[in-house]
């Protein structure tokens, strides 16, 4: 299928099939590629925390069919998938692929196949398998040449349809509004708690009692941090961190493509670029580059034909250290845990903390 642009558009699905791994049958691939199709056992690849991701080989005398691809299909932890039925995350991702991606900019897995199970919430993603490329990974941070290339592609998401005011008809896509303060405050009264069980000890050893007390008084001026945020502007990525990207390596692939589409939305798009700065970089690194990263992000966005002010970008970035706390303290607590993701987390808090101190996110709200 080709859309208006020229570029291939998604087969999209019936909205009544249930997805596992049993239904990814040869009348499935026959459904995506209109041609027969021979797949080898699937391998699973990542950890991701809401969804699952499956690689097959696929064989067929239809020379369009690719020799492997991923499948993304609903995560089999009870806990996890509740998470991404009740968020919408699944939904989201598949209508992204559907709709949105082809009018971006952005370099993200090409799509052959979305849908998504509108009363049990299963899906089914066919995607370019991005091998020889690498996942980033959030818990080791990464080097200033691969933040580059993170901002560059941030840019690419959000340049095409900065403004645009058709994005306000698109429904699906999240929006922080008035009527998230009272939500988010009491989500947050919630899980807190349980969070600081988990990680207040570390934050203590790390940051020290300022902060456990930025998390405080965050929690309790959440109005001033979900109305400051403004009218939205922008395409967001909403989880735009390293684990969600991917890099090549020695051996090839592509230099820099963003996966893992389940939170897009409609809102401020300064938050994806301290939420990226904050935690994907480590701390004395961060220091160092990132008011480099925002200069390099206010001349994408101008390259695009757009009249940015510099301060006021710089005024969002500063406050929106907050993004990536909140983050931490709900996610942490609302999806399966595993070592890896206890890790994951830990940095995550400790690291916005540090990022929302020393720029004096809470004196902003």
């Amino acid at each position: 299928m080709v859309n208006a642009s020229g570029a291939e558009s998604t087969v999209v699905g019936v909205g009544k099939k249930e997805y596992n791994e049993s239904s990814i049958d040869a009348d499935f691939w026959r459904e995506v590629f209109n041609a027969e199709v021979v797949a080898g056992p699937p391998k699973r690849i990542g950890e991701g925390q809401v969804g699952m991701n499956l690689r097959y080989a696929l064989e067929s005398s239809d020379p369009s069919v690719p020799s492997s691809v991923v499948v993304k299909m609903a995560s089999t932890d009870p806990t996890s998938r509740a998470t991404g039925i009740s968020l919408r995350n699944y939904e989201r991702e598949v209508k992204f692929y559907n709709e949105l991606v082809n009018t971006l900019d952005v370099r993200s897995p090409k799509c052959w196949f979305a849908d998504w199970h509108e009363d049990g919430g299963d899906i089914a993603i066919v995607l370019e398998d991005m091998a020889p490329c690498e996942q980033g990974d959030q818990i080791r941070a990464c080097g200033i040449e691969h933040a580059r290339l993170a901002v560059d592609q941030l840019v690419k998401m959000q340049g095409p349809r900065w403004k645009d005011e058709s994005l306000a008809s698109i429904d699906w896509l999240q929006r922080r509004d008035a009527g998230d303060v009272d939500r988010l405050s009491g989500l947050l009264a919630m899980v807190k708690p349980g969070f600081l069980a988990v990680y207040e000890e570390i934050i203590r050893s790390e940051i020290g009692t300022e902060g456990i007390e930025f998390v405080e008084v965050m929690a309790n001026n959440i109005e001033g941090y979900v109305l400051g945020k403004g009218e939205a502007f922008s395409v967001t990525h909403g989880d735009f961190r390293l684990d969600n990207l991917l890099y090549a390596t020695e051996h090839g692939g592509v230099p820099c493509a963003v996966v893992d589409w389940q939170t897009p939305g409609h809102g401020n798009g300064i938050a994806d670029l301290a939420y990226f700065i904050g935690a994907g970089l480590l701390p004395d690194d961060r220091r160092r580059y990132e008011w480099e990263l925002v200069d390099q992000y206010i001349r994408g966005i101008e390259s695009y034909g757009h009249d940015i002010d510099a301060d006021w970008v710089k005024f969002h970035y500063k406050r929106e250290a907050i993004s990536g706390v909140i983050m931490a303290v709900i996610a942490s607590q609302i999806v399966g845990r595993t070592d890896r993701g206890d890790k994951m987390f830990e940095v995550m808090a400790t690291r916005h903390i540090q990022q929302g101190l020393e720029n004096g996110a809470l004196s902003l709200l």
